[in-house]
């Protein structure tokens, strides 16, 4: 049986393989496994991509939220408004660093957090909010600047799975007071391990999280803030300098998959992926709707999770992000104030639906998807596309198959 995966990072290697494997030996060369010359190059090359003042290379996605929290001053006794469908370190990086997350329901087209819930959430103790691109797409930063700005309130960004996505023609990273992206393997820019960014257009928040990325330090031994390890290894950051440059292509196929997808699936089997007016959405992941027939436009026979399981069994494989809201995660469940219900960011945990859209699909993979999807929710037995020998894909920017 032949199999289709949410990413095929083998595939990718091949792409890379000869830059990568020179930018490795020109580290290993120079012994600067810290802090050396490629970090700087990475930092610039991004941070001019973004058109920002300042781009951080940290350690991870997570790290990245952490240090831009501690930049902002944000501890105990301040709140943070986040939504309540993301990834668990959106809440996980406010309570590390002794503030109290606050959880917001979400918009159910974009799955980002919805601003008309925002300012009910506010209180004397709110300090930011923090605003998560989910999946790709931007949120409503208009809507939530505008909040911010009433209320004298401070814009996160959480754009770890958002790089190359814009606002109204702006790019992600860009849009409120600090923000933070991941190079996890996983993500559109991924490194060969962890990595992650914290950006900024205002100089002196830059300057404060260049010294918290590395224990707080001004000058050598000279320590002005107990900041953290934060650093991001010099091997890591040639990579993703290398990988940077292929960026715009992936993002592109990327974005051919998904508009593939919308035309297979335009006959209701699922809700496919909502672009808000004056985003552009880098597709992260595809992540349609299934199931849950309270919900008129899913009044369809069957669940998200019998979906996944029929995929399963074609060779298709699927992701379910995220099945619990972090307003149920049990490591919060003594936090003051936590909402009993948020209706729309639990109708979602149970019917979202990731299916595979990596830049190394080919497009008769993403039909044979497509096609099973259709079939299944039409309660017949799939017949379109049969895929029974691995193939080569259509690559990026004129790439080679392996």
């Amino acid at each position: 049986m032949h199999t289709v995966g949410m990413l095929d990072l083998r595939a990718e290697y091949e792409l890379f393989r000869d830059e990568i494997r020179a930018a490795v030996d020109a580290v290993l060369e120079s012994q600067q496994f810290i802090s050396g010359p490629a970090v700087g190059e990475f930092e610039r090359a991004i941070g001019s991509r973004l058109g920002v003042n300042s781009a951080i290379a940290v350690s991870n996605g997570t790290d990245a939220l952490v240090c831009a929290l501690m930049t902002l001053g944000i501890g105990a006794g301040h709140e943070v408004i986040v939504p309540a469908f993301s990834f668990f370190a959106t809440a996980g990086s406010v309570i590390r660093v002794g503030a109290v997350p606050v959880f917001v329901d979400i918009n159910p087209g974009t799955f980002n957090i919805d601003p008309a819930k925002i300012e009910a959430a506010i209180t004397p103790r709110t300090r930011a909010i923090m605003a998560v691109h989910l999946f790709g797409q931007c949120a409503d930063m208009d809507a939530i600047n505008a909040i911010a700005s009433r209320h004298k309130i401070l814009v996160i960004e959480d754009a770890a799975q958002a790089i190359g996505a814009s606002f109204r023609g702006r790019p992600a990273g860009t849009l409120g007071d600090i923000a933070c992206f991941s190079f996890y393997p996983t993500k559109n820019l991924g490194g060969f391990g962890e990595g992650g960014l914290v950006t900024t257009n205002d100089a002196a928040i830059g300057d404060v999280a260049r010294q918290l990325r590395n224990h707080g330090e001004s000058s050598r031994y000279i320590h002005e803030r107990v900041g953290g390890n934060f650093r991001l290894d010099t091997m890591k950051a040639a990579i993703l300098l290398v990988k940077l440059r292929r960026l715009d292509a992936f993002t592109a196929r990327r974005q051919r998959n998904a508009a593939a997808y919308d035309r297979f699936l335009a006959d209701g089997s699922v809700r496919t992926p909502v672009v808000a007016e004056g985003c552009m959405h880098v597709y992260h992941q595809y992540s349609v709707l299934y199931g849950d027939p309270s919900m008129p436009d899913a009044n369809r026979p069957g669940t998200r999770d019998a979906l996944a399981a029929h995929l399963r069994e074609h060779g298709i494989s699927t992701g379910i992000y995220y099945p619990v809201g972090l307003h149920r995660q049990p490591c919060f469940a003594s936090l003051p104030g936590l909402p009993t219900s948020l209706p729309v960011t639990e109708s979602v945990c149970s019917r979202v639906l990731s299916l595979p859209c990596h830049p190394m699909l080919s497009d008769r993979e993403i039909e044979y998807v497509a096609g099973h999807v259709v079939e299944f929710a039409r309660g017949k037995q799939p017949a379109s596309v049969v895929l029974d020998a691995p193939r080569t894909a259509a690559m990026p920017s004129g790439g080679r198959a392996r």
